[in-house]
């Protein structure tokens, strides 16, 4: 049965800091549907992905994919958790139209990381070899160049990390 408050939770952080651990710990109990970027992008577009460009155009096709999916199961009253990047001002715009459209709450989950930090993570994560992508070092100094930390004039329920 479908639960009456709706929920999207969105993440927000670089590389390696913990979004998508957080996304699973957040899916965990029952009720929840995990939304995972890195899943649908290597099972749809793995062969097309070669740099960073292509990883940003293969991310919007799926973001406007994504839309009407997520929106019917907001709309359905089931929470969602949503394992893509709200790093830009942007990203998160659409996130949270997706929320009000469907007149669910939301959340954005912060997780304030170093670079250090991230790039410590990021070398244990390559070396496992588990992740659907191991970013270089210099791809995530090019990504989070474009990171722009949430602030609360962007009408977010920002839970900090």
């Amino acid at each position: 049965m479908a639960q009456t408050s709706p929920m999207l939770h969105m993440v927000c952080g670089k590389i390696a800091a913990g979004k998508s651990t957080l996304c699973a710990k957040l899916g965990a109990s029952a009720g929840p549907i995990v939304i995972s970027e890195d899943d649908w992008l290597g099972a749809l577009f793995a062969d097309q992905m070669k740099d960073g460009a292509d990883f940003m155009r293969c991310s919007a096709k799926l973001r406007t994919a994504m839309v009407p999916h997520v929106s019917a199961l907001l709309t359905a009253g089931l929470t969602v958790v949503l394992d893509f990047a709200a790093n830009t001002v942007a990203q998160r715009k659409w996130m949270l139209d997706v929320a009000r459209a469907s007149h669910a709450g939301h959340q954005l989950h912060y997780l304030d990381v170093s670079d250090a930090v991230c790039l410590e993570r990021l070398r244990a994560r390559n070396a496992e070899g588990h992740h659907a992508f191991a970013a270089t070092e210099a791809q995530f100094r090019r990504f989070t160049a474009l990171f722009v930390p949430p602030t609360e004039d962007e009408g977010l329920n920002i839970v900090h990390h």
